[in-house]
């Protein structure tokens, strides 16, 4: 498809999503990149670059998930880029981390997701590929390029896939900021959707949460951009059952699925929950099925080389591809 040599171009990955960067570059065309990172006794560590990238296109897949060292690393690769003497350097952040952190929501609190994006144009970043974003302003805290792709590109081929008739089918939101998600998915199949009303006591606890909307008789289809504690999904899943959903399912793009999540989402009312890999799961379940973004960062890539319009990107591929990548 490409040629490395040629085009001079590479895909390196940091260790947080090495098996994602590996299938990127195999759709792709290329070999992942050789490099290393050699570690302290103290855990201090230090990344480089195991072959030669004068000259060279570098594309860095690496998602900011926790340990902060994931977000360090990714920074510290992009300045060994830029002092080999790179000539682009562009971060591939499936997942970028601290999202949540968009706005000053109380006295004293940092805005940590602009923060970060000055990190990485003060790195030296010449662009970014990221993937449904937490909050779209995020977009707005760099000056450089950034490319936005969206989860939907996986998860519309899957829902056709699914054997229910499209009239069955309702989207659901778990709270009122997911609202214009699930009205999106819901304009493009011709459907409607609902809401689920939540309030929270404290950060991953919630209080109280009121179901907006009929939900009898429908295979409802929960939509997030985050699943973490899996509290708020699992609830949700709960509510709609009562209330006369033949099946409900959720599809949420970054399966953060911190402590026992994992375990209140075997133990919900959930039929499955549909994730990407933009995180690397912890511990995989029947429940949980995943669906590849390789060959979507890997078309984006490609267009970048070529310059090329990512405009139509969700369009063209899901035509193009026609297929779901079931894992």
């Amino acid at each position: 498809m490409s040629d490395n040599k040629s085009n001079k171009v590479f895909i390196f990955a940091g260790r947080a999503t090495e098996a994602l960067a590996r299938k990127v570059a195999q759709n792709y065309g290329i070999e992942l990149g050789k490099s290393a990172v050699f570690q302290y006794a103290d855990g201090e560590f230090q990344p480089s670059y195991e072959e030669t990238i004068r000259g060279g296109i570098v594309f860095i897949v690496q998602s900011t998930i926790p340990p902060t060292d994931n977000l360090f690393e990714l920074l510290m690769m992009v300045d060994a880029a830029k002092r080999a003497s790179a000539q682009k350097v562009i971060a591939v952040i499936p997942y970028y981390g601290f999202a949540r952190q968009d706005r000053k929501d109380k006295p004293h609190v940092p805005i940590a997701s602009k923060l970060i994006a000055d990190m990485l144009t003060a790195a030296g970043v010449d662009r970014i590929i990221t993937m449904d974003l937490h909050a779209d302003q995020i977009q707005g805290f760099f000056n450089i390029p950034m490319d936005h792709l969206f989860g939907s590109s996986l998860f519309m081929p899957y829902i056709r896939s699914m054997e229910i008739p499209v009239e069955e089918i309702l989207f659901a939101s778990p709270d009122m900021g997911g609202s214009k998600r699930a009205g999106v998915y819901a304009k493009t199949l011709g459907n409607s959707f609902v809401i689920c009303y939540k309030h929270r006591n404290k950060p991953n606890e919630i209080g109280e949460m009121r179901l907006i909307g009929d939900v009898a008789d429908k295979h409802v289809i929960l939509l997030d951009d985050i699943i973490d504690t899996g509290s708020t999904i699992c609830k949700a899943a709960g509510i709609i059952k009562e209330q006369g959903a033949k099946s409900v399912r959720a599809m949420i793009t970054h399966p953060v699925l911190s402590g026992n999540a994992i375990d209140k989402i075997e133990a919900s009312a959930l039929e499955e929950l549909v994730v990407t890999d933009t995180i690397p799961l912890k511990r995989t379940s029947p429940k949980v099925h995943v669906l590849s973004t390789a060959w979507l960062l890997a078309e984006a890539i490609r267009r970048i080389v070529n310059y090329e319009s990512i405009d139509d990107l969700y369009e063209t591929t899901i035509h193009r591809k026609g297929i779901v990548d079931r894992m």
